[in-house]
C-alpha cells in the first residue's frame, strides 16, 4: 500500500507498517535517564547505529596501531629474523594480528569484556580438542583459526568470582564458549576497567568491567536529538517566505489561481531568471541566524559530556585537524598522546599472547635449517636453544607518538656528536694503539647513527687502527745563514 502527495510538496511512498529504527528507539526511551546503564542489546545497537560509537570503541586502538611497533632481536641475525616474524605478523589468521588484537579490543569497549581465543587443527586433519593447552612447540604444523567472544558467547563463564577470599577473586579462570570449555592457555580476558565489588555489568553479564557507553549513554541519546535538529533546519534552510498584498477578504478562484502562478514563478526561478513582484511585494528566506548559535552550543557540549563521561579527548570525537601536529607538542597533542600511550599499555596482553605464537611459527624448524646454511656459527647449536635466545633477545617498543621534526632531531644529534669528540680528545692521547683503535671505532658508530647528519656510514678496520704506526715526521732542512764579512 503506498499513498503518494504531489500537492506542493515532495512524494512520500510508505510501505507496510512504519518500524521506527533501533536509534531511534532509543530517542523514545524514556527510561534512559543520567546514569543509566546499557544493556547487552543496547551496547550492541550504539556500535552499530549511533554516528559516535563505532568512534568511541574504535578510534583509540586504530590511533595506537597507527605506528608499527620498533623490534630488536641483539645477538642473532636480526634482520633475517625480523623479516620472518613481519611476513607471519601480516599474515596470521588471514587477516594479519593487527587487525585480531583490534577487534578484541573493540569489543571490549563496547560491552566491558571480551575473549580472544585460538583454536585449529593439524596438517594430517587432527582437531585440537579445546579443553587441550596450545602445543607452542608444534604451532608452525597447525592451521590456526582465531575467534573474538563477546559476553554473550562466554554468559555463564565471566561473572568472576566475589567471594574476598577466594584465589580467582575478581580475576577471569575459566571460559565456556557455547557449552564447551576452553583451556586458559588457548584464550586472552580482556576488561574495559577494572571490576568493582559487587557491581553487575548489564552489557557484560558479570560483575566486570564496563562499556564505554555506560557513563555516556544519557548525552549519546541527546546527541540523536541534535542530528533531528540538523535535519529540521536543513529542510528550512531554502525555504522561501513570499509577502504578498492580500487583494481582499473575498478570494475567489482566479484569484487563487494567480497567487498559485507566482509561488510556481518563484519556485522555478533560479541564477539568470528574471522574476517580476510587485512594488509592495518582498521575497525572503527563512530567518535561522539564531538556531545556529544554539544548535552549536548544543552539538559541542554534547561531545564534550560524551568524551568526559567515555575518558577520552574531545578532540578524538570531533574529528578535527590538529591546529598543530603531533611533532609541535601542542597541549591536544599531548593530551592525546598520553591516553594512546594508556591504551598501548592496556593492549599488552594481546600483543604478548600473539608474539609468542607468531615466533613459534616465523622461527619454525624449517627456518631454522636456512639460517644454519646460512651462518656457520649455528650450524652445531640445537635448534631450541637458538630459539629461545632469539625468543629472550626479543623486544618490541612503541615509538613515541610525539615525533620531533627534522630540524629539532638534527640540534639534538649535533649536541650528542660535539659531546662525543669532545670525550674522545681528552681520552684518546692517553690509550695505547689497541684502546685508542676501540675508542675511534665507538665515535664511528655514535657518527653513523645521527642519521640527520650524515647520510652515509662510515666504516674503519678496527685491526687496522690498533697496528697502525703513524710515520716518523721528516725533519726539515735547516736554513744556511750566509754571514757577510766587509
Amino acid at each position: 500500500m503506498s499513498d503518494i502527495d504531489n500537492d506542493g510538496g515532495a512524494a512520500t511512498v510508505s510501505i507496510g507498517a512504519s518500524i521506527p529504527s533501533s536509534l531511534m528507539q532509543i530517542l523514545m526511551a524514556e527510561d534512559i535517564v543520567p546514569g543509566s546503564m546499557p544493556s547487552y542489546e543496547m551496547a550492541k545497537t550504539l556500535y552499530v547505529a549511533h554516528p559516535l560509537g563505532a568512534k568511541m570503541a574504535e578510534a583509540p586502538i586504530e590511533e595506537a596501531q597507527s605506528q608499527e611497533r620498533e623490534i630488536t632481536i641483539p645477538g642473532g641475525p636480526e634482520d633475517d629474523l625480523k623479516q620472518a616474524f613481519q611476513r607471519e605478523w601480516m599474515a596470521i589468521g588471514r587477516t594479519g594480528a593487527d587487525e585480531i588484537i583490534k577487534g578484541h579490543q573493540t569489543l571490549k569497549r563496547v560491552y566491558g569484556i571480551a575473549s580472544l581465543g585460538v583454536g585449529g587443527k593439524f596438517l594430517n586433519g587432527t582437531e585440537l580438542p579445546s579443553t587441550d593447552p596450545l602445543p607452542y612447540d608444534k604451532l608452525h604444523e597447525m592451521e590456526l583459526d582465531f575467534k573474538i567472544w563477546d559476553p554473550l558467547n562466554t554468559a555463564g563463564s565471566l561473572t568472576l568470582n566475589q567471594d574476598p577470599n577466594a584465589p580467582d577473586f575478581q580475576q577471569p579462570q575459566h571460559i565456556r564458549v557455547a557449552g564447551k570449555d576452553y583451556h586458559f592457555s588457548r584464550a586472552v580476558i580482556a576488561l574495559n576497567e577494572s571490576p568493582v565489588y559487587i557491581e553487575w555489568t548489564n552489557s557484560a553479564f558479570g560483575f566486570v568491567g564496563r562499556s564505554v557507553y555506560q557513563r555516556a549513554l544519557f548525552p549519546l541519546k541527546t546527541y540523536v536529538q541534535t542530528m533531528i535538529t540538523d535535519q529540521a533546519v536543513a529542510e528550512k534552510a531554502a525555504l522561501l517566505v513570499m509577502k504578498l498584498q492580500s487583494p481582499g477578504s473575498v478570494i475567489d478562484q482566479r484569484a487563487r489561481s494567480w497567487f498559485g502562478l507566482k509561488r510556481q514563478a518563484l519556485k522555478g526561478a533560479k541564477t539568470g531568471n528574471v522574476i517580476s513582484i510587485g512594488l509592495t511585494e518582498n521575497i525572503e528566506s527563512v530567518d535561522l541566524k539564531n538556531v545556529r548559535d544554539a544548535a552549536e552550543f548544543s552539538r559541542n557540549n554534547c561531545i564534550k559530556n560524551i568524551s568526559t563521561a567515555a575518558k577520552m579527548p574531545a578532540s578524538m570525537l570531533y574529528q578535527e585537524t590538529l591546529t598543530e601536529g603531533f611533532g609541535e607538542g601542542s597541549e591536544d597533542a599531548k593530551i592525546i598522546a598520553r591516553f594512546i600511550d594508556r591504551m598501548r599499555i592496556e593492549m599488552n596482553p594481546d600483543y604478548r599472547f600473539m608474539d609468542e605464537i607468531v615466533m613459534r611459527r616465523a622461527w619454525s624448524p624449517d627456518f631454522y635449517k636456512i639460517i644454519q646454511r646460512k651462518y656457520a656459527e649455528y650450524q652445531s647449536v640445537p635448534y631450541e636453544t637458538a630459539f629461545y635466545e632469539w625468543k629472550n633477545a626479543f623486544t618490541a617498543k612503541w615509538p613515541n607518538l610525539l615525533v620531533e621534526p627534522d630540524s629539532e632531531k638534527a640540534k639534538v644529534d649535533d649536541i650528542i656528536m660535539k659531546s662525543a669528540i669532545s670525550l674522545y680528545e681528552v681520552a684518546s692521547p692517553q690509550l695505547d694503539p689497541v684502546n685508542k683503535a676501540r675508542a675511534t671505532i665507538w665515535l664511528t658508530e655514535v657518527a653513523n647513527e645521527r642519521k640527520n647528519l650524515f647520510s652515509n656510514p662510515l666504516e674503519l678496520d678496527e685491526d687496522a687502527l690498533a697496528s697502525y704506526v703513524p710515520p716518523e715526521p721528516v725533519a726539515e732542512p735547516k736554513p744556511v745563514v750566509e754571514s757577510s764579512h766587509e
